[in-house]
């Protein structure tokens, strides 16, 4: 479950944070190993998912984040080469970044280029969702273009999950405007949101959420391999 802190993660996007990260906490642990790399890390929200999975993390961010963080360990335009060897990184995590990046392609080469081989990238987007943190917020991928993405490069597509579907993304869209309302705007946005959570969680509710998510996805959550043997000897599975 998200942080609910209001400073850390806004209360009209609780649920949206809670579904991301159920998907870290179900997956990291099969796929994080070695020397990772954080890529538009932001605060660093998935370090304690994944510090017990890795030997050494690198975190990576822009001067323009909104997130401002001390645990940036490199300042970097992910639009350019990016400042570390050729497979140098045994896992790379991509979380709520790439559609932040004006120019992907050469994001994704430089994934490939900095994975070792057996290496995973880990990457997680967002479909049906608001703008956020403009002007710096360009795309959003579908399934199709993030598989032409990973094909492209020369990885191997473990899984492609949709995150959500129709009623989530009402929920979503229902609490970010209800936030409007004086007084009690924030308690309907919190109200709605753990409803929606109760309500998939039953058999008729999760039923309408698989069956809408293929068509009314609210994000994906991706990860793929680089060809070649396991990561480096040193790395802890």
């Amino acid at each position: 479950m998200g942080s609910r802190d209001p400073h850390e993660v806004g209360v009209g996007s609780r649920l949206m944070v809670d579904l991301i990260a159920e998907c870290y906490d179900a997956h990291l642990r099969h796929n994080a190993r070695g020397k990772l790399l954080d890529l538009g890390c932001g605060k660093v929200p998935l370090f304690l998912a994944y510090k017990d999975y890795v030997t050494e993390n690198i975190c990576v961010d822009w001067e323009h984040t909104s997130h401002q963080s001390e645990h940036v360990d490199s300042e970097c335009d992910l639009t350019t080469t990016l400042p570390f060897e050729d497979g140098e990184f045994d896992t790379i995590l991509l979380s709520d970044v790439l559609e932040h990046v004006p120019q992907p392609e050469p994001l994704w080469g430089e994934i490939s280029r900095l994975l070792a081989p057996g290496g995973r990238v880990i990457v997680n987007v967002p479909f049906y969702y608001w703008l956020h943190e403009q002007p710096y917020d360009y795309y959003r991928y579908t399934e199709f273009a993030l598989r032409r993405f990973v094909e492209r490069v020369g990885l191997r597509l473990l899984r492609l999950d949709p995150i959500g579907g129709a009623p989530e993304i009402v929920a979503d869209i229902f609490a970010k405007n209800v936030l409007r309302v004086p007084w009690i705007g924030r308690s309907l946005a919190a109200l709605s949101q753990s409803l929606t959570r109760f309500v998939i969680r039953t058999k008729l509710g999760k039923k309408v959420s698989e069956a809408t998510r293929d068509g009314f996805p609210f994000g994906y959550f991706l990860v793929a391999q680089k060809p070649g043997g396991w990561p480096r000897a040193d790395a802890r599975v």
